[in-house]
């Protein structure tokens, strides 16, 4: 059976809800970091393997698509979707649901780099080979997957 990272879950903090009663735009990507982070230790790419290697994930991009209003009272989830892995690069989209919506209530879209941290400065590094190969396995299986509801695109005012 190909690899999956589970569903992260989280409990929504009251200082993340703004004056309207709804999750704080900035704590969309904060729980999307979160969920980030455990995949990265269910990968196998947890503190021993950064302690150890000195590598790690660094975020390149994100996208992120506010669809519905998450509200205090609500719990939240977030399911990762591959859309892409290279040697050194993995592409996400990861989509935060609360049960009483059908739909996603966001979408973030991302680019993460496996980069070894070293002096002066970071540089990319590929990924170990099990980690690779449990990476490109959970694409292949998501490539099964319909077309992700969001892609990248290019944000802009339509000029007149």
């Amino acid at each position: 059976m190909n690899w999956r990272p589970s569903d992260y879950r989280c409990a929504i903090e009251p200082l993340w809800i703004d004056y309207n009663g709804h999750l704080r735009d900035a704590y969309y990507t904060l729980v999307f970091s979160q969920a980030i982070d455990a995949l990265m230790r269910e990968a196998g790419l947890d503190d021993d393997y950064r302690t150890r290697s000195g590598c790690t994930l660094f975020t390149l991009e994100t996208h992120v698509h506010y669809l519905r209003e998450v509200k205090s009272s609500d719990s939240i989830s977030v399911r990762a979707r591959a859309l892409g892995v290279d040697t050194k690069r993995l592409h996400l989209e990861l989509a935060l649901h609360c049960p009483r919506l059908a739909e996603p209530t966001a979408l973030g879209e991302f680019m993460l780099l496996h980069v070894l941290q070293q002096q002066p400065a970071p540089k990319s590094a590929a990924f170990p080979p099990d980690v690779l190969q449990r990476l490109a396995d959970w694409e292949a299986a998501d490539r099964l997957l319909p077309a992700p509801a969001l892609g990248s695109r290019r944000m802009e005012l339509p000029r007149r």
